[in-house]
């Protein structure tokens, strides 16, 4: 059997690049060798794509081991080119070049230059498969409001809030406040538009810290948004899959503190998770058809998470927001659940590959417009 060239890209110019890093070390650990010939590429936080060799290093935990945790820049690595002139990668090393034969990326990567299309838009041009969502999906996804845009224009019940573009170096701090204040009741949650993994949440029950939070999330994003906090249970589906997706048991997230922050979901670990979620069968299948018709309505390829409230007093299900390229870690929900549903973690990253192979070849063959059904599954 001829091996399939893959390359995992982690790391990226954004604030969830620590991450990446640990997404990508469980997925590497989990790559089948005896299908995948497997080559790791380390983006810098400023921008530089550069070959990481030492993939037996990981197993070590030498990978944890980079500076503050971050993939930081060594002339001494090779460099990886694209060309979307010949749709090539390419690998510069001493001053030579030479083509690099990649047939899948997996780029695990959170967050803007990674998730919310700008890389994918180059792959594209580039005329190589990759894993997940494409440029259109994993832009929308990224940008929460936009979101929420089409969750309202599509009836799909949300939380209620307000959208901020703001400069938190300007008196305008206040205007907004004042608007919070007329439209939502505290507690509100405050979170930057686009980016994932928690960064930049505050929770304010006052106008002091309401003040506050509209800072540290401006400093991330300048457009923020404002969500009424409700009494419910929080709910994850995983979906996966592009032409047939396929929708995963549902999970349920026990934060220890007031909502499941960055240090929980990746490094503390104090939160406990229940997977499956202890629902009815009926609120089970409610929650997996919100999820596909979620995924659908973004036109979402590969895998998503999606994120939902359970409002405790009148099981009422409401979207909370979705992720293109959920955490991969070994507390990760996303692989969870697909365990929990039948799909093990290394049969997970092989039918992501293989989803990235079929979707290619099928945008040469497919009518413009053909979408098939799908059906939730367990």
């Amino acid at each position: 059997m001829t091996k399939k060239h893959i390359l995992v890209l982690f790391g990226g110019a954004s604030s969830e690049h620590e991450v990446s890093l640990m997404s990508a070390a469980s997925v590497l650990r989990a790559m089948d060798r005896s299908r995948y010939e497997v080559l790791a590429a380390g983006i810098t936080p400023e921008g530089l794509f550069e070959l990481y060799e030492d993939q037996a290093g990981i197993n070590t935990n030498h990978w944890e081991g980079f500076p503050y945790r971050r993939f930081v820049h060594d002339p001494r690595r090779p460099r990886l080119l694209f060309s979307p002139g010949d749709g090539g990668v390419y690998l510069q090393n001493e001053g030579r070049v030479q083509p690099l034969t990649v047939d899948v990326i997996f780029p695990v990567l959170h967050g803007p230059f990674g998730e919310d299309g700008r890389l994918q838009g180059l792959l594209e041009m580039c005329g190589i498969p990759y894993v997940g969502a494409g440029v259109l999906s994993s832009a929308v996804a990224m940008d929460k409001g936009i979101a929420k845009r089409l969750f309202h224009q599509a009836g799909i019940p949300q939380t209620p809030h307000v959208e901020i573009r703001l400069d938190p170096r300007q008196p305008a701090i206040h205007e907004a406040v004042n608007m919070v204040e007329s439209r939502l009741d505290y507690p509100v949650f405050v979170k930057p538009a686009n980016l994932g993994s928690s960064v930049g949440i505050s929770k304010a029950v006052s106008r002091d810290e309401l003040e506050n939070a509209l800072r540290l999330a401006a400093a991330y994003d300048p457009k923020v948004l404002v969500e009424q906090a409700v009494d419910a249970r929080e709910i994850e589906c995983a979906v996966l899959g592009s032409r047939n997706p396929v929708v995963s048991v549902p999970a349920e997230v026990l934060p220890s503190h007031d909502f499941y922050d960055y240090e929980d979901k990746y490094f503390s670990g104090t939160s406990q998770t229940q997977v499956p979620a202890n629902l009815t069968r009926e609120m089970t299948e409610r929650v997996q058809q919100m999820a596909l018709q979620v995924y659908q309505l973004l036109e979402c390829e590969g895998l998503a998470r999606v994120d939902l409230f359970l409002e405790r007093n009148t099981d009422r299900l409401l979207v909370n927001e979705i992720n293109t390229m959920p955490g991969f870690t070994h507390i990760s929900l996303y692989p969870k659940m697909c365990e929990a549903s039948g799909i093990p973690y290394s049969q997970l990253i092989h039918r992501l590959i293989e989803d990235a192979l079929e979707k290619e070849s099928a945008v040469a063959v497919s009518p413009i417009g053909c979408h098939p059904a799908a059906t939730p599954t367990n």
